[in-house]
């Protein structure tokens, strides 16, 4: 079905999408919907979630109160937040164009049009057509302002050729919002790039960010990419580990896992493990890059 979609007009494959996750959220026994606030000292960042396994993210500069949004699907619920915690929120950071990560662009932004006691509001992203209402495209290492924290983008194309990380540092904390790119012990697939581009991604540039900081992905895939990475590497007790804590939390309500961290990653993401003897050898391959390929389509298919 993903190939499918991918040949199809952007507006059209939208549409189907977007019918799809709202139908399988309605299917689905009803999920809790609270927000999970991380405090720290310059910033807040607040777990909202979203569909049926999506992660939205508000970020507050804690000086400032104004605030950013990562990939509003549920524009709803992104205003009821945002009043909830008394912030002026007026940037969007969306990680891609996929419908369950930027279907909320419009909306969001018609909202602000209509009412100008809002503020305005700017939408940031890869430069790319399909991002419905893109007022200030991205690259690599462009940088932006959510009150007095500073983020930088870093590119990351492969699950979609205009996907966007976006990294903020203060000198006391750390976090990087991943989209669809790292998952917790996982990465997303290889939509519309190479295992090239991927590795890049993870090897080269997520991997080179401090261990600590803190990783913020797009869904809560954590027990399956753990039970795949226990079948790659069976004696990782890092892996083990997690996976034990992930068959007891509270996944459902997606209270637990979410943030990891870039070192926990570098421990456990079998993606992020590409050069390790152990997972070469589950995939029968002996370079890096012939492994990220043989990896990925071993996870399609578990």
């Amino acid at each position: 079905m993903s190939s499918l979609l991918n040949r199809l007009p952007h507006r059209l494959s939208q549409g189907l999408t977007a019918a799809y996750f709202t139908v399988n959220s309605w299917s689905i026994r009803r999920r809790s919907t609270s927000v999970q606030t991380t405090d720290m000292t310059r910033m807040t960042v607040k777990k909202i979630p979203a569909l049926k396994d999506n992660f939205m993210y508000m970020v507050v500069c804690n000086e400032t109160k104004n605030a950013a949004i990562v990939d509003p699907v549920e524009p709803d619920r992104v205003l009821q937040v945002a009043k909830e915690a008394g912030v002026s929120l007026n940037k969007v950071l969306t990680t891609h164009h996929h419908w369950d990560h930027a279907g909320g662009n419009a909306d969001l932004f018609k909202r602000y049009q209509a009412d100008p006691s809002l503020g305005e509001l700017l939408i940031y992203g890869g430069n790319d057509k399909r991002i419905d209402n893109l007022t200030n495209p991205v690259a690599q290492d462009d940088t932006l302002e959510i009150g007095n924290l500073k983020v930088r983008c870093i590119s990351t194309p492969c699950h979609t050729s205009s996907h966007i990380c976006y990294y903020i540092e203060t000198p006391e904390d750390k976090v990087v919002f991943t989209g669809d790119t790292l998952f917790l012990a996982g990465c997303g697939r290889f939509f519309e790039g190479t295992p090239q581009q991927m590795y890049d991604a993870l090897i080269t540039k997520l991997s080179a960010l401090p261990d600590d900081t803190k990783v913020y992905c797009g869904h809560e895939y954590a027990l399956n990419n753990l039970r795949f990475g226990n079948t790659v590497e069976p004696d990782n007790v890092d892996t083990l580990q997690l996976l034990n804590i992930a068959k007891e939390a509270d996944l459902d309500g997606r209270r637990a896992m979410v943030p990891s961290t870039i070192g926990q990653e570098k421990r456990t993401n079998v993606f992020m493990r590409v050069h390790e003897v152990s997972v070469q050898k589950y995939v029968g391959k002996g370079t890096p890059l012939e492994t990220m390929q043989e990896l990925r389509a071993a996870k399609d298919k578990f």
